[in-house]
C-alpha cells in the first residue's frame, strides 16, 4: 500500500471518525496529516424489533432488526454475502467465523491476514460506490467512520448499509452480539463476547484497590495535537484502567492546549505507537518528548511516556479489550500483569 494511504487511514479510523477504526497496513509508522474530522453524532446501539432467536441460540428469520441510524433491516435469512467498510466491523465478522462470507472489505482492512486477500472496495468515508456495488453484499456493515450523508447515499444506490456507532465497551460488545444474530452466528459471537468480557473483569479487579485520591493521571495522544475526552470508548478504557484522563473536561476528539497539559501534570502519558507527523517526520513519541516545558511533566521526568498498539486502542471491535489490557499495564504495570 502507498504511504499516501496508509497516511490517510489512520486519521479516518481513529475516527473511526470515525473514530477510531485505525487502519495500518503492516508499515511500521503511519504519517498524520489532519485528524479534525473525528468523533460521532453518536446513536442507539442496534437493537432487535423481533425475537431473534431460540434457547439454542439459533436466529429466527424473518428478523427485524434496528441499525445506529434508526433504519430496520429485515432479513429473511442469514446474508450470504456480507461486505464491511470498517476494520473494526471486518475484525468482527472474521471473529465469529464469517470468512467464507466476507466479500469486500476496506482499503484499510489489515487484520486478521486473511482480510488482506479479499476484495478492496475503498475507503472507510467513501468507499467506491461501484465496487461496493459489484460486491454484490446482502449487507454491508460500516462504523463510526461513515458519515450519515456517505451512508444515505449508498442506499439510495439500493445497497443494504448497517451502520453501528459505539461509544463505549459495551456498545463494541453489543455490536458483534448483533452481527451473530443477523449472521446467525451466535454462538460464535458470544465465546469472543466472553473473552471481552473476562479480560474486562480482569482489569477491573486488578485495580479495584486503587482509591480516587492515588489514581494516576492520565493523558493519551493519539495524533500529534489530538487527545480525547469523555463520552468516546477510548475516555472509557482510561477510566476502567483506574486513570484520570486529565482531558476528560470536554467532549470528544479535539486538539490539545500544551499549556494545559503542563498545568494538568499528568503521571502517565500514553500514546499511539508508529504515528509520525507529516510535517516533521518526527515519531510521535518523540514530539510529546521534546515539546517545550513538558520536560517538566511527571510522565515525562519519570519516564511514564508509553505506547500502544495503534489498532487495538482505535478499533472498537474484538480486540479493544486487548487494548484496554495494555493500556492498564502502562498505566499500573505493578497491578496488571
Amino acid at each position: 500500500m502507498k504511504r499516501k494511504s496508509v497516511k490517510n487511514a489512520f486519521i479516518l479510523t481513529v475516527a473511526l471518525a470515525t473514530a477510531m477504526s485505525l487502519a495500518a497496513c503492516g508499515k511500521k509508522e503511519t504519517e498524520i496529516i489532519n485528524p479534525s474530522k473525528l468523533g460521532g453524532e453518536g446513536t442507539k446501539a442496534p437493537a432487535a424489533t423481533a425475537a431473534p432467536a431460540t434457547a439454542a441460540k439459533k436466529t429466527v428469520y424473518p428478523l427485524q432488526i434496528k441499525d445506529a441510524t434508526g433504519k430496520e433491516f429485515t432479513f429473511d435469512k442469514a446474508p450470504e454475502r456480507i461486505a464491511s467498510v470498517s476494520p473494526a466491523e471486518t475484525e468482527a465478522l472474521f471473529a465469529i467465523g464469517l470468512e467464507a462470507n466476507i466479500v469486500g472489505v476496506s482499503d484499510y482492512d489489515d487484520y486478521p491476514e486473511a482480510a488482506k486477500s479479499k476484495p478492496k472496495l475503498g475507503s472507510i468515508t467513501k468507499p467506491n460506490q461501484e465496487a461496493v456495488i459489484a460486491a454484490n453484499a446482502n449487507v454491508v456493515f460500516t462504523g463510526v467512520s461513515m458519515n450519515p450523508d456517505t451512508v444515505e447515499k449508498l442506499r439510495s444506490l439500493n445497497i443494504n448499509v448497517f451502520k453501528v456507532e459505539p461509544k463505549t465497551v459495551d456498545d463494541a460488545i453489543a455490536n458483534i452480539q448483533t452481527y451473530g444474530i443477523i449472521t446467525d452466528h451466535q454462538e460464535q459471537a458470544e465465546k469472543v463476547v466472553a473473552k471481552m468480557k473476562a479480560d474486562r473483569q480482569k482489569v477491573v479487579n486488578a485495580v479495584k484497590d486503587v482509591k480516587q485520591e492515588n489514581k494516576k493521571k492520565v493523558y493519551i495522544e493519539f495524533a500529534p495535537g489530538w487527545t480525547v475526552g469523555s463520552g468516546e470508548f477510548m475516555d472509557e478504557l482510561i477510566k476502567i484502567s483506574g486513570g484520570v484522563n486529565v482531558a476528560g473536561d470536554k467532549n470528544g476528539w479535539y486538539q490539545i492546549s500544551e499549556e494545559k497539559i503542563i498545568q494538568q501534570n499528568p503521571s502517565v502519558i500514553l500514546f499511539a505507537n508508529g504515528v509520525v507527523d507529516s510535517k516533521s517526520k518526527k515519531p510521535l513519541d518523540e514530539i510529546i518528548r521534546t515539546r517545550s516545558g513538558w520536560d517538566a511533566i511527571d510522565a515525562v521526568k519519570n519516564k511514564q511516556v508509553v505506547g500502544l498498539d495503534q489498532n487495538m486502542l482505535s478499533r472498537p471491535g474484538p480486540r479493544l479489550t486487548d487494548g484496554l489490557l495494555e493500556m492498564a499495564k502502562g498505566i499500573y504495570p505493578e497491578l496488571v500483569k
